[in-house]
């Protein structure tokens, strides 16, 4: 196993198997309130596990992230979804691996988005906090509250640990 992880651009495509990349470039929007406003429907779905969740929306501020970085630790939401929307324009980074009872440190990612990009972590897609190295930035947090426990932690063994370059 490589001791470090590239970054890529983030793109739908790439992303696919961990969720959905949340952006109006390339989406279709239809008027609404009158023409007075666009619409860019249906972005990303909200999953939920049960039928006694409920989606939230939360805010969230990520304070800058100093690099080079270990990634040390891992998280997974088994049951309900996770979307980032960034209310800034800095771009962040994004660190993932498929869904599966542990993570496969071998298939970690690395994506930086373009600044106006957000994601949505699949239902059990194990993922990094997100990283902002270039800036404190604002998320707008779509996700899910309800009975259970919905954030699983994974700590990554020191001799496992990759480090994450600036891209």
């Amino acid at each position: 196993m490589p001791d470090s992880l590239s970054i890529q651009p983030l793109t739908r495509d790439e992303f696919a198997p961990f969720g959905d990349v949340i952006e109006f470039e390339g989406n279709d929007s239809f008027p609404i309130n009158n023409g007075m406003a666009d619409r860019y429907h249906s972005l990303a779905d909200v999953e939920l596990g049960d039928d006694e969740s409920r989606a939230i929306i939360s805010l969230v501020t990520s304070k800058k992230f100093d690099m080079p970085r270990a990634l040390d630790h891992l998280e997974y939401h088994p049951l309900g979804s996770q979307a980032f929307i960034p209310l800034d324009s800095s771009p962040f980074i994004v660190v993932v691996t498929a869904a599966a009872s542990e993570p496969d440190l071998g298939g970690l990612r690395g994506f930086v988005t373009n600044g106006r990009q957000g994601i949505n972590y699949r239902l059990g897609t194990w993922h990094h906090v997100l990283l902002t190295p270039f800036t404190e930035t604002r998320f707008i947090c779509v996700d899910r509250t309800g009975p259970g426990n919905n954030c699983i932690d994974f700590f990554i063994p020191e001799s496992e640990q990759l480090l994450l370059q600036m891209p």
